[in-house]
């Protein structure tokens, strides 16, 4: 086997959505992952339908990318 040409692979810690914690080796970097969706919460699994808050969205993408609130976009009419 070659040397010098395989990612770190380590422990790592893992934490889901709902606290389970679990060891696990990974080449991810870093000693913890914290997961924000595991089958505990995701519609797939659950089959319950969850409801997107499209606001809050719309004003998380104008903060990234310093659109003002007020602004709306011309819209060209041909």
């Amino acid at each position: 086997m070659k040397k010098d040409i395989h990612p770190d692979y380590h422990f790592i810690k893992v934490t889901l959505a709902d606290g389970t914690k679990f060891e696990t080796r990974s080449t991810m970097p870093g000693k913890e992952y914290t997961s924000d969706v595991d089958s505990t919460n995701h519609p797939f699994f659950t089959g319950r339908r969850q409801y997107v808050d499209t606001a809050g969205r719309v004003e998380k993408f104008r903060r990234r990318y310093g659109i003002p609130a007020g602004v709306e976009e011309e819209k060209e009419d041909k």
